[in-house]
């Protein structure tokens, strides 16, 4: 097993996972089966119970786990499916170290951090590490680790330390450190004291870089190269410029140009590999850069309005992002985001801030398509509800995820069935269950929040006349799909026949058959809703279908799309 560990200095933020990503890719064009960790130094077991606007969505696995968006990038690059254990947290590793002294494993010991919180990092990152993550169903070859965070924080010292041991564990011919650092520009001028200083404190700490990832808005130039080399005790070759690009589908090749794969496989002495995993990695590396160039080429836009409550962070939403893009480089179409705070269309905030309320309305009436991604509480939801509306009475491409499906109920069941004091239990904890639109899923914990909504991959069953649904054709008209779920509400089941009656049909259900998993409008342009989340299986070179659909349509491609196969995943 080989690894490579990718680590952050000067500033937190500056694309690690992106890097780390890039590199895994870069070592799977070359016919290796790799594997990612994430480590996090907080002392959240997992990321499931923090606020999106606070460290950027919660990311789901096919097991439940509630991780770190990172492992989304990881998936999406790698075509890979990892587990709740890729993603390591302080809480984790405390809780399972508590959890053996109790137990009596360490009897007659006292407990530290150096050993024993050091070694269970160690232990952690050796089996999970070898967990099969892709079709071959064999054990990877390399592993990618990225630690989370700035080096030299105080939360992320434990980790450090077991990084520092970890290298010798292995060999230091089965492991490489990959820093990645800022280089700001100041009046003109690329600045290397920042890196300097980042590189000093790492080698305090005991890992030496073999390759410094420079960030920078722009070329590094030589000099600037040689410089960082030299004081940073690296030679020219070990110093890759990460410049900003296009999108970041451009740094694998970006990291390729740079001949980063010909030191990294020198440095973990990699062979040849077989011959038909060589040529799966070489056909991987061409449809990648296919798909590159033929997106530069692009120049139709398309506008989608994403409707949501935590707009002002947009990693709150990265793996919507990123199924968006997918989609529209499938359609050829370039992508433009208008972020509405849903908030800001209700009638409220046009009372207190009317160019915010007109602002809002401008970007939604003027998109070709509208998207209502999930979320949690009360606030901005009539201006969801508002944009379902709008979507709906002007033949617009609607998409509601999660939540969304759930606003697009709410405001059907309000202005087509007249219920008008119609909500959701979230919203309204006095309504009574037979008047509410939306209620509390029977079997899900109501009270410890923690890992207790209905998580991870599921069954979603075509009903049986469903045929004529555009969704389903998307599905290339599949029997049931598996898709992610994280959510603690559902349509409320006394309601759904006289929804249907009125026209919202419901095209797909779980696998009793009594909870509602998607939503469309027969005689619409795209108006649809899943109760899962199709956003957490997109990946780069096999766009999420309903997203697919969304952006088709609201390219006025839908039908072209339709005729496609589209179980491809090659040239497109």
């Amino acid at each position: 097993m080989k690894y490579v560990v990718v680590s952050g200095g000067v500033i937190s933020g500056i694309g690690k996972g992106v890097i780390a990503s890039s590199t895994g890719l870069l070592l799977k064009t070359l016919g290796l089966r790799v594997t990612s960790i994430k480590i996090d130094p907080y002392m959240n077991i997992d990321a499931g119970t923090m606020s999106p606007l606070e460290h950027g969505e919660c990311f789901v696995l096919n097991d439940g786990g509630e991780v770190d968006l990172d492992l989304g990038n990881y998936e999406r690059y790698l075509n890979i499916t990892l587990t709740r254990n890729h993603n390591i947290t302080t809480g984790k590793i405390y809780s399972h170290v508590i959890e053996k002294e109790r137990n009596g494993d360490y009897l007659g010991k006292t407990v530290q951090v150096v050993p024993h919180i050091t070694n269970a990092i160690q232990e952690w990152i050796e089996r999970v590490s070898r967990i099969p993550v892709d079709d071959t169903g064999l054990e990877p070859e390399v592993c990618i680790i990225e630690l989370g965070g700035t080096v030299g924080d105080i939360e992320s010292a434990p980790f450090v330390e077991a990084l520092r041991q970890f290298q010798f564990r292995v060999g230091t011919d089965n492991f490489a450190l990959i820093h990645v650092s800022l280089v700001p520009v100041i009046h003109g001028e690329q600045k290397t004291k920042p890196t300097q200083a980042a590189i000093k404190d790492l080698r305090s700490l005991g890992l030496t870089p073999d390759m410094i990832a420079c960030r920078c808005q722009e070329e590094l130039q030589v000099a600037t190269i040689e410089k960082i080399g030299m004081f940073c005790h690296v030679g020219p070759e070990q110093v890759i410029a990460v410049h900003d690009v296009n999108s970041t589908y451009h740094v694998p090749l970006l990291l390729k140009q740079q001949k980063m794969m010909k030191y990294l496989t020198k440095k973990l002495t990699i062979g040849q590999v077989p011959k038909e995993a060589a040529i799966k990695g070489e056909q991987l590396l061409s449809k990648w850069r296919q798909l590159t160039t033929s997106h530069d080429k692009s120049f139709e836009t398309v506008t989608i309005a994403l409707v949501g409550k935590y707009t002002h962070l947009h990693d709150s939403y990265l793996s919507v992002i990123k199924s968006l893009e997918h989609a529209s480089m499938r359609c050829h179409r370039r992508l433009r985001i208008e972020w509405v705070e849903s908030s800001n269309l209700e009638e409220e905030i046009r009372n207190t801030n009317l160019s915010e309320y007109h602002k809002a309305w401008h970007h939604v009436c003027q998109a070709d398509g509208i998207l209502v991604p999930g979320g949690f509480g009360s606030r901005g939801i009539e201006g969801m509800i508002a944009a379902a509306k709008y979507a709906r009475e002007n033949d617009i491409p609607y998409l509601g995820v999660c939540l969304g499906l759930q606003v697009a109920v709410i405001e059907f069941v309000r202005n087509v069935l007249g219920k008008e004091g119609s909500t959701s239990m979230e919203f309204d904890k006095t309504i009574e269950e037979k008047d509410a639109s939306v209620v509390y899923m029977p079997d899900v914990d109501q009270v410890k929040l923690g890992g207790t909504m209905r998580l991870g991959i599921h069954a979603t069953k075509f009903v049986a006349d469903s045929h004529w649904s555009k969704l389903r054709k998307l599905y290339g008209d599949a029997d049931a799909v598996y898709e992610r779920h994280r959510h603690r509400y559902e349509v409320n089941p006394l309601l759904t026949e006289e929804i249907e009656s009125h026209g919202l049909k419901f095209i797909g259900k779980d696998e009793s058959e009594k909870r509602m998993e998607m939503i469309e409008l027969k005689d619409h342009k795209f108006f649809t809703g899943t109760q899962y989340h199709p956003e957490y299986l997109s990946k780069v070179l096999d766009p999420s279908r309903p997203f697919l659909g969304l952006v088709a349509a609201a390219s006025g491609i839908l039908d072209d799309v339709l005729q496609e196969d589209l179980n491809y995943k090659g040239e497109f």
